[in-house]
């Protein structure tokens, strides 16, 4: 059978690509340039540039900081902890590897709002943690959501997995004959991590931190639900602005996040052509 044959299985596919995908990436391109209620069109609509004044507003400015600031820290913090984890799990002398890592990425099977929740549940002062120490004599108190610590530890519970997974993918491929002539030719197992083991896992760091930071900068729920309103950021923006039908505005944002989302896809590709930390 040749490749046409299975063409048209394809096809159910790109329908429902172009539908869910570039259309609504279309009629947000479109609504950047207009004004209107919603999305209809009528006789008043015309072509604005003025739209694009949200970008200045002070709202806006603070929303793109507070993304750009837990996204660097969480991907900062994700690449020490992951590395770490990602390493330790190499160099096990587990019998089944792949079990370890699905134990880890066992949380990502459920909701995330049912996660972000549950975390939440433990940051406040009467949580189901510190009942069950108090019928032990143990009382415990801790009261931090609300706080920019809380949507930290938020972001970094939820997106771990992503940076381990990629670092561990890479780490697995490096042939072990390497290593071995390094401590050969008389290093120390540290300079061995840094001049061999490092540089040929850097491709899982790049691709880990890229698939860390973009929902750490884009998403809105975690930072809602941990950060109690108080932190506000870009996803939050967006998500006020289609609630609130000021949909120019909210495709203005959309369109920036999808900008960043295919420049990350461009280096993915050109950092690691034959996806083999995605694996």
């Amino acid at each position: 059978m040749n490749k046409k044959t299975f063409k048209h299985l394809s096809t159910p596919y790109l329908v429902w690509l172009y539908v869910l995908a570039v259309v609504p990436v279309v009629i947000m391109f479109a609504l950047m340039f207009i004004r209107t209620e919603g999305v209809t069109i009528d006789e008043e609509t015309s072509f604005t540039l003025s739209n694009f004044a949200i970008l200045v507003e002070q709202s806006t400015i603070v929303a793109f900081y507070n993304s750009f600031k837990f996204g660097i820290l969480t991907t900062l913090i994700c690449i020490v902890l992951g590395y770490f984890v990602a390493y330790r799990i190499y160099k096990s002398h587990f019998g089944n590897k792949f079990l370890i890592l699905t134990i880890l990425i066992l949380p990502m099977w459920s909701n995330m709002l049912l996660r972000t929740e549950a975390l939440g549940n433990i940051m406040e002062p009467n949580n189901i943690i510190s009942n069950l120490l108090s019928r032990i004599g143990i009382d415990i108190s801790v009261n931090i959501k609300g706080t920019d610590f809380a949507v930290l530890a938020g972001l970094v519970f939820n997106y771990m997995p992503f940076m381990i997974l990629p670092i561990y993918t890479a780490l697995e491929k490096i042939d072990p004959s390497v290593e071995e002539a390094a401590l050969d030719l008389g290093v120390t197992e540290v300079r061995k991590f840094w001049k061999v083991v490092y540089p040929l896992s850097s491709k899982g760091i790049i691709t880990g931190s890229i698939m860390v930071f973009l929902p750490s900068l884009s998403g809105f729920a975690i930072p809602e639900i941990l950060g109690k309103g108080n932190i506000f950021m870009l996803g939050n923006l967006i998500q006020q602005k289609f609630v609130q039908m000021e949909y120019y505005y909210g495709a203005i944002l959309a369109i920036i996040i999808l900008i960043l989302i295919l420049g990350s896809l461009v280096i993915i590709s050109r950092v690691d052509k034959e996806a083999e930390t995605l694996l």
